[in-house]
Order: C-alpha cells, then sequence, then structure tokens
C-alpha cells in the first residue's frame, strides 16, 4: 500500500507497519526527520509543510495518516499558565479529506480539553481518530507512555526528552488502526 504519513514526528505511529508499504513521511523539523530517516531508513522523507504536502500530493496515496500538532488541544492546557488558541486546521484536514480523499485516511489527535467539534470514529487509547473506514475503540490500559523504543542509530541527544515524547505516539495504536482497514474492506475499496 503507498502511504502519506503526514505531522509523522519520528515516526511512532508508523514503528509497527510493515516494511512492504511505499511510505512516505512528512515532517517539518529537520532534526526530527532525521532521527525518522534513520528509523526507517527505506521510507521517503520530505522536510516541509504537512498540511501543503496534503493539499496537493493527497490524490497519490491508498492510505494518508495525519497527526497534526496536538499541543494546543491536549487537557494540559487547562492547567498551563498560558493558555493557548487551539489550533482548528485539525478540523480542516478532517473536512478537506472527507471532501476531496478518494484513498483511506485517518486523522488522530488527543483529547481535546473542549468538545470535540467534528464526532470521531473511535476512540483508541487517549486519542480520538477520525477516518472513513470502521475502527473499533480501544480502551486505554493506563500503559500508554512507551518506553524501549529501538532508535537504531538515530542520536536522540539531538533533540529534548519532552520533544521525543511529543513526537511519538504508541506503535501499537498505529499498528491496530492501519490493521483496521482490512483485506476484504481494502478489496471492495480499490
Amino acid at each position: 500500500m503507498k502511504i502519506l504519513n503526514l505531522f509523522a514526528g519520528i515516526g511512532g505511529n508508523r514503528t509497527l507497519w510493515d516494511d512492504n508499504h511505499e511510505i512516505t513521511a512528512v515532517e517539518h523539523d529537520e532534526r526530527i526527520a532525521e532521527i525518522y530517516k534513520k528509523r526507517f531508513p527505506n521510507d521517503i522523507v520530505v522536510i516541509g509543510d504537512a498540511y501543503d504536502y496534503l493539499e496537493f500530493m493527497y490524490k497519490g496515496f491508498d492510505f494518508i495518516w495525519a497527526s497534526p500538532p496536538c499541543t494546543t488541544h491536549t487537557q494540559l492546557c487547562r492547567w498551563h499558565k498560558n493558555k493557548k488558541l487551539p489550533d482548528m486546521r485539525l478540523y480542516s484536514i478532517i473536512t478537506f479529506l472527507r471532501s476531496w480523499s478518494n484513498s483511506f485516511w485517518v486523522v488522530e489527535n488527543v483529547l481535546p480539553y473542549y468538545h470535540a467539534l467534528i464526532s470521531p470514529t473511535a476512540k483508541v487509547g487517549r486519542h480520538l481518530i477520525w477516518a472513513n473506514f470502521s475502527i473499533k475503540n480501544l480502551p486505554y490500559n493506563g500503559s500508554e507512555i512507551e518506553t524501549g523504543l529501538k532508535y537504531g542509530n538515530a542520536k536522540i541527544k539531538r533533540v529534548t526528552k519532552r520533544q521525543e515524547t511529543n513526537d511519538k505516539m504508541n506503535p501499537i495504536y498505529g499498528k491496530y488502526i492501519l490493521d483496521s482497514i482490512n483485506k476484504k474492506t481494502l478489496e471492495a475499496f480499490l
């Protein structure tokens, strides 16, 4: 399957995906993209704006995964001294994909501190998922923060521990969501 992985970070969601996919990852932070490249040397890595890439390149993929930044949506905003306006481009991505994409797609983000403006397809762990295929809810088991991921030759010292944690999703969730596109669904879709 030809996959577009937007806002790729260091590839947490992609960690347990098979290597038999053709994956293009888009990440704006060059340091983070370098870590992704070292972890997944067979993937195509684009350093650039994921919003622009989606808008102009969405037609060339069988599956699109978008994990836009969660920092302005997270429930931690309730306790921050400096309140932030939520970045509503999250909902722009969902609306765009619903309106124009003929591929499978997923948009993932954390549980927001406000009521979600577009009803999600599923809740997986502590994440809301919007998709154009069926995904069953997967409850949070209390151990979402993954530890001990293998980064190959990547030098994590180039980013802070906070950046590292913010730029990865539990790989089990990424695999669970991709596996929700079963063979029967894929054959009917294509």
